[in-house]
């Protein structure tokens, strides 16, 4: 398990590289009819209506009525609940390896979830099929769909339509969070019952206290990374929906010189794990990364400013998009800025 997870994160840059484009063609393939989106807004059709959704591939996606059984990707999954939107079956990190629910879980019930794939590239087709499924709903960094294993895309691309929401290239994280709610809402989601209505409110509140947190304490600079045995990768703030909204936000970031082939983060040895100082430590908190009790080993890391200093905070490197889970994120962001000291 800790090995594939931190393989996803590595692998991720060759994903970028075009390895996986080949599936936008089989979506238009398996996904659908003529009908048009707009966008992802719920036309207001009966149950046994036809459903339609354009995604962030472009796509028209449709179905003869709105969608019940839902296959997902973990995080993804994980926000549709927190809208009230269950799904059938999930693919992607969900059960650490002592059977509790993984970070990408978020809220969902995971004993109650038919788990088809937990790990990178894992994908159990036979599965997937036996749950009849309507919808695929997955993420997409760079116009494939995440976590839908390459060499066995096309089979699963047969079986239903799927439809991508997009965290990476040109999306920041207050847009893959609207976007995510209009599938929801498409999907039966009633986004103005009060839980959703204070979700979105809390985190339009915590994005203020980010801005006013960076501004009263100017130059803080966070480094994010991500641990593993024999590397420290660290994150441009530049690819990622997430970092690039923080950064709007008004949050200086490192940013490293030389990026790896996929562009989202440059690999450093750990004896050069000190080649970027920082106030903050902004650390990848997946399954599988080495989180700070791991890292004590390594003695550069030790020696990092940030570090000496006290100053990790989490990242939440593959973010649920539902306003409840990215309020926290915020929250948190803001109390590490707002009492960082300049160390690096």
């Amino acid at each position: 398990m800790p090995k594939s997870r931190t393989s996803s994160f590595t692998r991720r840059g060759f994903i970028a590289a075009g390895g996986a484009l080949g599936l936008v063609a089989a979506l238009a393939a398996c996904g659908g009819t003529d009908s048009k989106g707009d966008g992802g807004a719920d036309k207001g059709a009966a149950a046994s209506g036809p459903w339609t959704f354009k995604d962030d591939l472009g796509k028209d996606v449709s179905t003869k009525a709105k969608p019940k059984n839902i296959v997902a990707f973990t995080g993804t999954a994980a926000a549709l609940y927190d809208y009230g939107v269950p799904v059938k079956g999930v693919f992607g990190p969900t059960k650490t390896a002592d059977g509790k629910p993984d970070v990408q879980a978020g809220s969902m019930d995971i004993s109650k979830v038919e788990i088809i794939g937990n790990v990178y590239d894992e994908f159990n087709v036979e599965k997937y099929a036996a749950l009849q499924p309507d919808l695929l709903v997955t993420n997409t960094w760079d116009g494939s769909y995440w976590y839908v294993p390459e060499a066995s895309k096309d089979k699963i691309l047969q079986l239903a339509p799927a439809a991508a929401i997009s965290v990476g290239g040109d999306a920041t994280l207050d847009k893959a969070l609207e976007r995510t709610a209009e599938l929801a809402k498409s999907l039966g989601a009633d986004m103005n019952d009060k839980k959703a209505v204070d979700a979105k409110a809390r985190f339009e509140a915590a994005a203020a206290k980010v801005r006013e947190a960076t501004k009263a304490n100017p130059g803080i600079k966070v480094l994010v990374g991500s641990g593993s045995a024999d590397l420290f990768y660290v994150s441009t703030p530049d690819t990622s929906a997430d970092l690039k909204y923080f950064k709007s936000l008004g949050v200086e970031f490192v940013t490293p010189e030389k990026l790896d082939e996929g562009g989202f983060f440059e690999s450093l040895s750990w004896e050069n794990a000190g080649k970027y100082k920082a106030d903050v430590v902004f650390l990848d908190n997946r399954t599988g990364t080495l989180q700070p009790e791991d890292l004590k080993a390594k003695a550069t890391w030790a020696e990092l400013p940030a570090v000496k200093a006290g100053q990790i905070t989490p990242r939440v490197t593959e973010p649920i998009y539902s306003y409840d889970k990215c309020a926290v994120i915020l929250e948190d962001l803001a109390k590490a800025i707002q009492n960082a000291k300049k160390v690096g």
